[in-house]
């Protein structure tokens, strides 16, 4: 797979030997970085979207219950539909949202006395409505009643999501940084060690892109090895994540799948480090070959 035949014996290098793990270890890292980056920006569109043009209003349970949390609820249905703006206005069955509840309180573990406040999904048609107008003729008619409109903590949800999307790129800008650095200490310390050998090469004709070309070979071959491991090791990781959390995706965490660009995008980590070895290898021998007298 890799080419054997070298005139400089760089296979017996011993710095050359921690390059491989070095890689791999950057390899997985930039990979977790990226997956973890697009995972979390996906929740965030699709909540974005599915939440658009949406309200939720809570009408919580009196501790006496009077007037009842059915009429209450009645009441803030007719306050609802009778506002211009909203297309619609439905209240959410109990059983829906034991289900919602069930995740994180297990499933069974509700039962028909525990108060659960009423929950009603209102859908905008699309113009523009008095949030706070509307908010106070809700609390003014029902007791209890608070009006969401979503954009608090959807516009968190976005500024994590581009705060995670600017830590993995500082990652992988690091990572790069990183392999570059190690390559060239391993580039050098390869010419320290065959000077004899290189000089030799020179006195016999050889060009310094021959050389060059030498030490861009062993690199890759190196970069290429532990390039796989990276791969093999981040996506072991991200399908533990998947199937750990396939139970609880729904209610708890976000859904691990990637889209088919993604995987590409992902794919594309370890030939891209290989690729950076192997020319950060090239320039660092051809530059110091041509400082040689």
């Amino acid at each position: 797979m890799f080419r054997t035949h070298y005139d400089l014996p760089l296979q017996r290098d011993v710095t050359g030997k921690f390059l491989p793990w070095i890689i791999a270890l950057m390899v997985y890292l930039a990979m977790l970085a990226m997956a973890g980056s697009m995972v979390l920006s996906d929740m965030a569109r699709r909540w974005d979207r599915g939440l658009a043009g949406t309200l939720t209003v809570q009408v919580a349970p009196l501790p006496n219950q009077t007037p009842p949390l059915g009429d209450r609820v009645n009441t803030a249905l007719a306050v609802l539909r009778a506002t211009p703006g909203i297309a619609r206005a439905e209240a959410l069955p109990r059983q829906d949202l034991q289900t919602l509840l069930e995740p994180w309180l297990g499933t069974g573990a509700l039962n028909a006395d525990l108060p659960i406040p009423a929950m009603i999904d209102v859908t905008l048609a699309g113009g523009r409505i008095d949030m706070r107008g509307l908010a106070q003729r809700l609390q003014a008619a029902v007791p209890g009643a608070e009006l969401d409109d979503h954009a608090a903590w959807l516009k968190d949800l976005l500024a994590i999501a581009r705060a995670v999307e600017a830590v993995a790129l500082g990652v992988v800008a690091l990572v790069g940084g990183a392999a570059v650095a190690t390559v060239i200490f391993v580039s050098r310390a390869g010419l320290a060690i065959h000077g004899p050998v290189v000089e030799l090469l020179h006195v016999m004709g050889a060009p310094d892109r021959y050389v060059a070309r030498q030490f861009q070979s062993h690199v890759l071959g190196l970069a290429i090895r532990g390039g796989i491991i990276g791969t093999v090791l981040a996506a072991a990781t991200l399908l533990g994540l998947r199937h750990a959390g396939g139970e609880y995706a729904a209610g708890l965490l976000p859904d691990m799948a990637l889209g088919q660009f993604q995987l590409v995008a992902l794919a594309l980590v370890p030939v891209c480090a290989a690729g950076l070895a192997a020319v950060t290898a090239r320039v660092t021998v051809s530059r110091a070959l041509a400082r040689l007298p």
